[in-house]
């Protein structure tokens, strides 16, 4: 009998997969694209926060990779760990959700608890999930136990990783909340049980709406700070030597990543379908958020118009275009709206990232520049959109003709002009 089959072999799956490993459980990791599969038994790893060297213990110590839903048969744990974007329209995309479901209820066999990690809306373990799972004529409580746990993974964070980041756990069941429970609490150091999955699932929404909403805030001030001659960084700086009552959030290009951009969506979407009224301040913050790209390549225009140049047929060197800091990972980066704004306006696109060697930006492949000293000085314009710690931002600032600098990373002494 298998410990644990994870579905789905991701940035959430993979590190699931190690630390249920290490812990001592038996693991394969059921995934559908058959070289991802082929690699990770080769012992090559395609996810940042999971080294080559840490999947070569975890084959060591047993853990295997599989496309074959027979796996799923006969395992004590089923996690599912699968994309949830949104559909046209902002619409959640539950389809790699039922596809992964219908696989278990095909498949599980009596004493299997099943655990969706997939962000979703309040109610969908309950309403959609469960239904499903039931269709095995396998009975709740009796031959098979559910919950919700989401997933709280950080990309490159060298501070928390999945051991030491709190677990919250709801089961659609008591019952099923405590067998979930006993899973993590193997390898997890905190775990944190609420009332049911419907509060477990409506945690992960507050989170990142939560820092969707106040990022939204700071960029909205970026604007009028901006036209006011107010040094917003200057302010936040001041503000965060409060000791209670004010965590510092900071503008930027636009939000990246599966969580900030998608996850409020979700709920927005649950108030709008269920209560029938929007829930004003997501709607408010996606409007905020999303026109950043655009005014980005606004403050680029105005830039290059104080030097007397127009920005068709400018040279712009784009720097960093992850969607965080120190990652490779590129999911919803605003680095890509940016660039079709800016070709759309007839500029001469150029981009460096110390972890990206080729840049897929729509329906163009573009290769970085090699020589990064001479695109710096070569480009009429350079803008810095992600702070990897590999660049030396004054270093680079004094380098350019134009450094627009939309993290504040430069320091007030350079010549660099910041967001």
């Amino acid at each position: 009998m298998t410990d644990l089959v994870v579905i789905g072999q991701g940035y959430v799956g993979l590190p699931l997969s190690r630390a249920a490993t290490r812990a001592g459980l038996s693991v394969v990791g059921l995934e559908r694209n058959s070289e991802t599969v082929r690699n990770l038994n080769a012992g090559l790893s395609h996810v940042g926060d999971v080294s080559q060297d840490d999947l070569s213990e975890m084959l060591t110590a047993g853990y295997s990779a599989s496309n074959d839903p027979g796996v799923l048969a006969d395992s004590r744990y089923i996690v599912i760990c699968v994309p949830t974007p949104l559909a046209d329209g902002g619409r959640p995309d539950l389809s790699a959700v039922e596809g992964a479901v219908r696989d278990v209820a095909k498949n599980m066999t009596h004493g299997s608890t099943v655990i969706l990690e997939s962000t979703t809306y309040p109610g969908t373990t309950e309403e959609l999930v469960l239904p499903i799972l039931e269709t095995s004529n396998l009975v709740l409580d009796k031959n098979f136990w559910l919950a919700f746990s989401p997933e709280r993974i950080d990309p490159g964070n060298p501070t928390y990783g999945l051991e030491n980041t709190p677990k919250v756990v709801g089961g659609v069941t008591f019952d099923s909340t405590t067998k979930a429970s006993e899973l993590y609490v193997s390898f997890v150091d905190t775990v944190v049980q609420v009332k049911s999955s419907r509060e477990a699932e409506t945690a992960k929404l507050l989170e990142n709406t939560y820092r969707h909403i106040n990022i939204a805030l700071v960029n909205e001030m970026a604007r009028f700070c901006h036209e006011l001659e107010i040094d917003l960084w200057e302010v936040i700086n001041a503000a965060k030597t409060k000791p209670f009552g004010f965590q510092a959030f900071y503008p930027g290009p636009g939000v990246g990543g599966h969580c900030i951009p998608i996850d409020p969506s979700y709920l927005s979407y649950q108030v709008e379908k269920t209560l029938g009224y929007p829930f004003r301040f997501v709607e408010l913050a996606e409007e905020i958020n999303n026109s950043m790209p655009r005014y980005i390549v606004e403050r680029i225009q105005d830039l290059l118009n104080e030097e007397g140049k127009a920005l068709k047929g400018s040279r712009v060197l784009l720097l960093g275009v992850t969607y965080k800091a120190d990652i490779a990972d590129q999911r919803e980066s605003p680095a890509l709206p940016i660039a079709a704004i800016l070709r759309e306006k007839g500029s001469n696109l150029e981009f460096h990232d110390p972890r990206v060697e080729v840049w897929a930006n729509g329906d163009e492949k573009t290769l970085r520049v090699l020589d990064l000293e001479t695109a710096l000085s070569n480009a009429d314009i350079v803008v810095l959109l992600q702070q990897h710690r590999d660049y030396d931002f004054d270093a680079m600032a004094e380098t350019s003709k134009i450094f627009f600098d939309t993290r504040g990373v430069t320091s007030t002494s350079s010549s660099a002009r910041r967001l």
